[in-house]
């Protein structure tokens, strides 16, 4: 899951956004040339330019294309993504730069985000599946093809478990890199830490480039499930310190990073783990030797960010694309040679925009069959619904959309659960994680659902005591901002306080609420009960929660050390699948009701 978009405004204070790339020094290249077509030594070259190109997040958006609205993708600011667009963009850089003077790396988030994806982990495999070989991974054959020179692991990558995620790896062509991704028994690295690439100079050494790669320690947290026992994930200022170093050993002229991890400092986990989860920033301050820093996990977009190492003086230069292939960092790098050494004298960073190219060809014509393939599958009819079911409000009203998922989940739960559990109330926990999914009257499909599940989390069942469940709304009641009586409430500016995003926010059903947007934080959950009686502090719920919530994510209080009552590896939105597959109709009569709703000093806001 993406974390908390930065704010922008902090960047304005510290640095400016540069503007174009600094040119590659050719008229040496070409002197070098014409020297040996005169027969003539080589002059050895004093300055050298090379550049480094960057993605991130890519979630394995390949073309320009939404699955859930089966259509090209588009916005209000005419962007478009997709890796198909970000090789025309290689494509022209290395054209105008030299081919020998450009690398290309990734900061991790690959394998997880759309229906493509999706499709190749669980419907038709990477891993194989009945005996038969697997498929390509559709982002190994782009990647490949784009000739990535490194990436690092993101979190995502470890949504479908580790087999997938080895199985993808052999496919690559370039190396995926985890510093902190540690074996748990030896605690060695279980993925390279790094690799060293050489950008060739005519007449002179070549310019040794150190690629060091990290991901996000929160991958112990939020694929608990996947990696527990398996790996463990050290803090990222603390393994560059480790390896920075070494890279400066072994000779590397250009230090460069490539971080699945945020740039502001801040955590989304609480106390759960003791590392910094967006820590690109602190390990420029903190770790000497690095010249830049491509950041990804946060999905924004930083064309260029400096920050001064504590201990050295020097600029670190950092970089964040965005996401999905929105956008591509471009680092330029000058350097001049001092006896026998290359030294960088400048470096500047920007984003590229991919709504400036068209999808590359060679992309196309590899991957239309698999793309198609897919958008067959999610317009699957799986079942109709006897009415439509939209979030455009759900995030401040209950909704029988969000009361769909949960229904799924109870039910899910509830089945698994042991004799003296059953015993228990069952309630169920969830957010909303677009607010333009719609399960539309009629015939509904694959995408329709896919579109308000979209990610692959798992079931879990967790108790709770009425006092934990309390501090749990309360919690997830700070995503309003304060509104006091007598105050009108505007839609537009009421969600997303403390930078608590729609994704974090979650609502329960099974229980009645209210939430009293007038008082303070951590005042808020008013007249909650069960079956219309006060819910008392020493009443125990088995709580329906997704994985990525049930060990920590959000940081929601008590939930990740709670007792576990049921788990399952069937994803929500299989489940979901299913349950439209087995009833033929969803009727929202059945499950749909309002339980919670938003007031202001007790009078009801909608």
């Amino acid at each position: 899951m993406p974390v908390s978009p930065m704010n922008r405004r902090q960047f304005v204070k510290k640095s400016a956004v540069t503007g174009a790339a600094v040119a590659a020094a050719g008229a040496v290249g070409a002197g070098s040339a014409q020297a040996a077509e005169l027969g003539k030594p080589e002059k050895t070259p004093k300055t050298w330019s090379f550049s480094i190109l960057g993605t991130t997040d890519l979630h394995s958006h390949v073309f320009n294309w939404d699955y859930y609205s089966n259509k090209a993708y588009s916005d209000s600011k005419g962007n478009t993504y997709g890796v198909a667009r970000i090789a025309t963009l290689v494509k022209q850089l290395r054209e105008q730069k030299g081919e020998e003077r450009v690398l290309l790396v990734d900061a991790g988030d690959i394998i997880q985000g759309t229906s493509l994806a999706y499709y190749y982990a669980n419907v038709d495999p990477i891993t194989g599946k009945d005996g038969r070989r697997g498929p390509k991974h559709p982002m190994a054959v782009a990647m490949n093809e784009m000739r990535y020179d490194a990436a690092a692991l993101g979190n995502h990558e470890f949504n479908y478990g580790i087999d997938v995620l080895r199985a993808f790896e052999r496919q690559c062509h370039f190396p995926l890199l985890g510093a902190n991704a540690l074996d748990a028994k030896t605690l060695r690295p279980a993925f390279p830490p790094y690799t060293v690439k050489r950008i060739k100079v005519p007449g002179a050494p070549d310019i040794k480039v150190g690629i060091l790669g990290l991901t996000n320690p929160g991958i112990a947290l939020w694929d608990k499930d996947n990696v527990s026992g398996k790996m463990v994930f050290p803090g990222l200022v603390e393994q560059a310190k480790k390896y920075v170093p070494r890279l400066r050993a072994l000779g590397c002229d250009v230090v460069f990073l490539t971080d699945h991890s945020g740039l502001d400092g801040s955590t989304s986990w609480g106390d759960e783990l003791p590392y910094v989860e967006n820590a690109s920033n602190l390990v420029a301050e903190q770790v000497p030797g690095i010249d830049a820093i491509l950041v990804g996990h946060t999905h924004v977009d930083v064309p260029t960010y400096t920050v001064k190492n504590e201990e050295t003086g020097e600029d670190v230069l950092l970089s964040e694309p965005y996401c999905y292939g929105y956008r591509l960092s471009v680092f330029d790098f000058e350097l001049e040679l001092h006896h026998g050494c290359w030294k960088v004298t400048g470096k500047t960073a920007t984003t590229l925009n991919s709504n400036t190219v068209a999808e590359d060809a060679r992309i196309t014509e590899l991957l239309e069959a698999d793309h198609e393939l897919v958008v067959k599958y999610v317009n699957t009819a799986i079942g109709t619904c006897t009415e439509d079911m939209s979030t455009a409000e759900a995030c401040w009203k209950d909704v029988p959309a969000i009361d769909f998922i949960h229904q799924v989940q109870i039910e899910a739960v509830k089945a698994g659960l042991s004799t003296a559990d059953a015993a228990l109330p069952l309630i169920s926990v969830a957010a909303c994680f677009s607010r333009t999914a719609d399960i539309p009257k009629g015939d509904v499909t694959i995408r329709d659902v896919a579109g308000l599940y979209i990610y692959e989390n798992t079931l879990y069942g967790k108790k709770l005591t009425g006092a934990q469940l309390k501090d749990y709304l309360e919690y997830a009641a700070k995503y309003y901002h304060q509104v006091p009586s007598g105050t009108k409430v505007d839609t537009s500016t009421l969600t997303n306080a403390n930078s608590f995003w729609d994704y974090m926010y979650d609502t329960a059903s099974g229980v009645s609420y209210d939430i009293d947007i007038a008082q303070a934080e951590g005042s808020r959950i008013k007249n909650l009960t069960y079956n219309g009686t006060a819910v008392a502090d020493d009443q125990v719920f088995v709580v329906a929660v997704n994985n990525y919530r049930a060990n920590g994510g959000s940081g929601y209080p008590h939930i990740a050390g709670a007792e576990a009552a049921y788990s399952s590896t069937n994803q929500v939105r299989d489940l979901m699948v299913a349950y439209a597959t087995a009833k033929g109709t969803i009727d929202p009569s059945t499950f749909a009701a309002t339980n919670w709703k938003l007031t202001q000093d007790g009078t009801a806001v909608f």
